[in-house]
């Protein structure tokens, strides 16, 4: 059997408001794609913030991740028990690409300064893949300008961009066309699921569009919440 990429099973998160979110069990092959969808206040963004390491879950019976350069399965829960955040970083930084609702690109930065960020957090001043990247997305002559000098959806490309410059495992996307037009959420959507394919990379997105996720062939994960007892749950395999 394949080693699961990511591999989640009874991992929890409170919130101080009653509010919680129980992965019964989650496994995504290395490649895999899975849409994320419920009704809004579900869970969804905890969801994703407790798969990209930027939330520490309340407990955790297993949180695996086993990206292609490594010999083994990295056993996350265990660095969160042991309160190792450099290494929960250092995965975070090298193995995860993000595409934010509103881009999340520096204002002060142009296009491709943004998209060279990830790579020069690894200490990696090569260009890699950024020129092509630029090319395919069809933004190869807008790298110089400053995210406010170009249009909502060329920002959300130059996103994407920046998410898959450092080549990672897996690409997050939260809601990546809520802000966009019926035109430029396709074009975005069918940009991100090529370009994350063409890397080999694992994506996980989130979105309130069933119909979009769907129309793109992207496995739905229902995140299910419960009104009576505040508790969302979520679970998938691939």
């Amino acid at each position: 059997m394949t080693e699961a990429l990511l591999d989640l099973e009874g991992v929890e998160r409170r919130r101080g408001d009653g509010f919680r979110l129980v992965i019964d069990r989650f496994r995504l092959a290395p490649g895999g794609r899975v849409a994320i969808v419920g009704p809004s206040g579900s869970g969804k963004s905890t969801f994703l913030d407790l798969i990209a390491m930027t939330l520490r879950p309340d407990s955790a019976e297993r949180m695996t991740i086993c990206p292609g350069d490594a010999a083994e399965a990295v056993d996350v829960a265990r660095l969160w028990r042991e309160k190792r955040r450099s290494q929960v970083r250092d995965i975070r930084a090298r193995h995860f690409g993000y595409v934010l609702q509103t881009g999340g690109l520096a204002p002060f930065l142009s296009l491709r300064e943004n998209a060279m960020l990830s790579r020069r957090l690894l200490g990696r001043d090569d260009p890699g893949p950024v020129p092509e990247l630029f090319r395919r997305l069809g933004i190869e002559n807008l790298g110089r300008r400053k995210p406010r000098r170009v249009s909502i959806g060329e920002r959300q490309r130059a996103a994407v961009i920046r998410a898959l410059a450092h080549e990672p495992a897996i690409v997050l996307a939260d809601e990546p066309t809520a802000s966009l037009d019926q035109t430029n959420a396709l074009d975005v959507m069918t940009l991100l699921t090529r370009t994350v394919g063409s890397q080999g990379a694992a994506l996980i997105l989130v979105t309130h569009d069933r119909a979009l996720a769907e129309g793109f062939g992207l496995p739905l994960a229902e995140c299910r919440h419960d009104p009576a007892t505040r508790t969302s749950t979520i679970g998938f395999e691939s």
